[in-house]
């Protein structure tokens, strides 16, 4: 027996007294006394005999105890508790004559044998089991712990079957990499980019075009639970309501509130906008864009005023817009030389479009005057002021002389130089008139007039919108007088142009009003945009005659367009407008290069972003059909779904969608089975031996119409894995074979 755990190869301090007194009894009687009898001979089994101070006893043997001849039984070593016989963590075995120590479970002696006698410095030590690899299986981590040990679930993985901590002999616990799935949708939204559902993995939306959110986008992450994030974006509808109000400006035409809408505005009389039209467009964001423009007011000048023919006054001016018609205001105060004579005080108006107006007046003769010309409201003038003499009666003659002053378009005022009284006169007027946009259009008419008046007035009934020549003939005289003035009716007050609408999309038409087979021109001003491409503009001028009461015209527009079409009948000063939205058409053909593979991995393919000529791209789609399938193909079919949504291998699925916006604008590659998601769709692997369709989709959305146009990508015959896979593939084989010669060597 070996050294026990208080000394070396003595027992027990605590069993010294009992020996001890074991001992004394034993020397004072000793074994029974037989003279002659071989002492050794009765020992018992389990004693020895010793030769002590010349007698021979028998003692029993290390590990019993007793008289050594009739008796020596078993001593019990574990009975003071295996924590003091063997130490910690130990379980103490009793044997006849001995006993050994086994270290409890979880615990290994230092000594590194199954059973150990605490003599030799032996104890037991806690047993690192984490040092075995995969001792948690795939995705656990292992905790040492006194005796045992724990199992947990690394980042990125959830406990299944169990909770956690977990023992993998005694618990169904294993642990799950953490996946958590489609990520949410949102409503009138889209997920931005392709994402992975791993812990840790980001999607990102936004809202669809014609919605918006404030913030515009958000971000949903794969929690540690296995479940996305709730995504706070909350897409509305875009409504930019009524449109701005623009000082000193009206609204015209028709507009809607939708993305992209534009309205228009005409500068009130008066005023003007020098950079150009006014416009407001309804934004991404909900609300209207303001024009940068404005209306300002028309400030004319007027200069240069002088007499002439004793009684007319003509000026210079800047009216601003070219062919504006002003209304000036010439207020006239004359005083006589004499002072009896009463105050000569009239107020004429003048309406032109000349930039050197002038009008002849009705004034006394041998009068002082002064003449302040100024524009009526809304324009606003400094007032224009001359101070004349008119000539004494007896300067004049009556020689037959006169002149012709224009007012209120249609009247002429005939100054005569004589103020005899009963002095009569006859005057032949021929008028004919003209519309320099209408060929067959004559209004001729001849009449005479006579009067005993200085400054007789006429006034002639002329169509609108008319080029007339006025000449005036004096009748009776010895010498012919003639004079001649040209008059430009302006476009009547009354609207003469109803019912204006559209039809078949690009055709508009509309009442006349006019009478019956009077030929009318018709001016058209056509402006086209479109919101989402903002270089885009369209802009067409040109005008149409004809005699129907019911016209109708086709417009050559581009589709996908809003436009502003704004109508004038010549003869009326007020255009109608209205407001055209053009459907969107199929995108153009996705431009790719053709891959055609048998039995060998598909190459990366290089995706173009095409140009938005009939409508707003909104997507690219790229579909896995099964080959047989290309024939019948349809590419406005929305049969294929998802990848983990597909029931059956000959349905063929959507591989990869990405929005207009997140493809850059020269190329971007893909690689068929890269194992990502773009947008909610997976890119799964490609099943080898299999035959494949590769097709891509662009397609077109917009005022709740869908267009699509589709081209052949790849076809693939018999399919391997492709180069990312194969790089995959071999990149794991060379792990193995470092893992496999790293613990060959380690077992040597």
């Amino acid at each position: 027996m070996g050294r026990g755990p208080g000394g070396a190869g003595r027992p027990p301090r605590r069993l010294l007294p009992l020996l001890l007194l074991l001992g004394l009894a034993r020397g004072a009687t000793g074994a029974p006394r037989t003279d002659g009898l071989d002492v050794c001979a009765t020992c018992h089994e389990h004693a020895t005999c010793q030769q002590r101070e010349g007698k021979k006893i028998c003692i029993c043997n290390y590990g019993f105890v007793g008289n050594g001849r009739t008796q020596c039984i078993d001593k019990n070593e574990c009975q003071f508790g295996a924590a003091v016989v063997c130490g910690n963590h130990t379980s103490c075995h009793n044997t006849p004559g001995g006993f050994y120590c086994v270290c409890l479970e979880g615990y290994r002696a230092t000594n590194n044998n199954k059973t150990f006698i605490p003599n030799d410095g032996t104890f037991c030590t806690d047993i690192d089991e984490c040092e075995v690899s995969d001792l948690c299986r795939h995705g656990g981590r292992c905790v040492n712990t006194h005796g045992s040990f724990e199992c947990y679930c690394l980042d990125g993985h959830l406990p299944r079957n169990g909770p956690e901590p977990f023992h993998p002999t005694r618990d169904a616990t294993s642990c799950t990499e953490i996946d958590c799935g489609n990520p949410p949708e949102v409503p009138d939204g889209y997920i931005v980019g392709n994402y992975t559902s791993r812990l840790g993995g980001q999607v990102r939306y936004a809202c669809k075009e014609g919605f918006f959110s404030v913030p515009e986008d958000t971000v949903s992450s794969c929690t540690v639970l296995g479940t996305w994030e709730s995504p706070k974006l909350y897409c509305r509808e875009i409504d930019c309501g009524s449109p701005p109000e623009v000082r000193h400006a009206t609204l015209v035409g028709n507009h809607s509130s939708r993305l992209g809408s534009v309205a228009h505005y005409v500068c009130q009389e008066g005023f003007e906008s020098p950079g150009g039209k006014i416009t407001s467009v309804c934004t991404e964001r909900g609300t209207w864009r303001e024009s940068t423009l404005t209306c300002t007011e028309i400030m004319t000048e007027i200069h240069d005023v002088s007499v002439f023919n004793n009684t007319c006054v003509r000026w210079q001016t800047n009216s601003g817009r070219i062919n504006s018609k002003i209304l000036y205001v010439v207020y006239i105060r004359g005083q006589q030389l004499d002072p009896m004579e009463s105050v000569h005080e009239e107020t004429v108006n003048l309406t032109t479009d000349s930039r050197a107006p002038e009008v002849c007046l009705d004034l006394y003769q041998g009068a002082n005057y002064t003449v302040s010309i100024s524009t009526a409201p809304p324009r606003r003038s400094v007032p224009a002021v001359i101070a004349f003499q008119t000539a004494e009666d007896d300067l004049l003659e009556d020689d037959g002389i006169f002149n012709i002053s224009v007012f209120n378009q249609t009247c002429l005022k005939l100054n005569r130089h004589s103020r005899k009284v009963g002095s009569e006169r006859m005057y032949q007027f021929t008028v004919l008139g003209q519309r320099w946009y209408l060929d067959n259009f004559y209004h001729a008419t001849s009449f005479n007039f006579t009067t005993r008046e200085r400054t007789p007035v006429v006034c002639l009934d002329l169509y609108p919108t008319t080029d007339y020549t006025v000449t005036i003939t004096l009748l009776g005289s010895a010498e012919e007088h003639t004079a001649q003035v040209v008059i430009t009716t302006a476009p009547a007050v009354k609207q003469t142009i109803s019912n204006f609408s559209e039809f078949n999309e690009t055709c508009l038409k509309w009442r006349s009003m006019k009478t019956a087979d009077t030929e009318e021109m018709y001016l058209f001003h056509v402006w086209g945009q479109r919101w989402y491409q903002k270089e885009f503009a369209q802009e067409m001028i040109f005008n149409i005659t004809t005699s129907s009461q019911s016209p109708e015209v086709c417009l050559d527009l581009r589709p996908g367009t809003n436009y502003s079409v704004s109508l004038r009948a010549l003869s009326s000063a007020l255009p109608v407008a209205i407001s055209l939205t053009t459907q969107i058409t199929e995108p153009p053909l996705p431009e790719v290069e053709f891959f055609a593979v048998h039995g060998g991995p598909l190459p990366r393919l290089r995706l173009r972003k095409a140009k938005e000529k009939n409508g707003p791209i909104s997507s690219y789609q790229v579909l896995v059909l099964p080959l047989v399938l290309q024939s019948t193909f349809s590419c406005d079919s929305e049969g294929a779904t998802s990848f983990f949504s597909n029931t059956s291998d000959a349905d063929g699925y959507v591989a990869a969608e990405l929005l207009a916006k997140d493809v850059p604008d020269d190329a971007m590659e893909l690689s068929i089975g890269d194992r990502l998601y773009y947008g909610k769709y997976y890119n799964a692997p490609l099943k080898m031996g299999n035959d494949y369709c590769i097709i891509l989709r662009i397609t077109s959305e917009w005022n709740k119409v869908k267009r699509c146009s589709c081209a052949v990508w790849a076809q693939v015959k018999d399919s391997s894995l492709t180069v990312q896979q194969m790089v995959g593939v071999g990149l794991g084989s060379m792990a193995v074979v470092i893992i496999l010669t790293f613990l060959s060597f380690s077992a040597v």
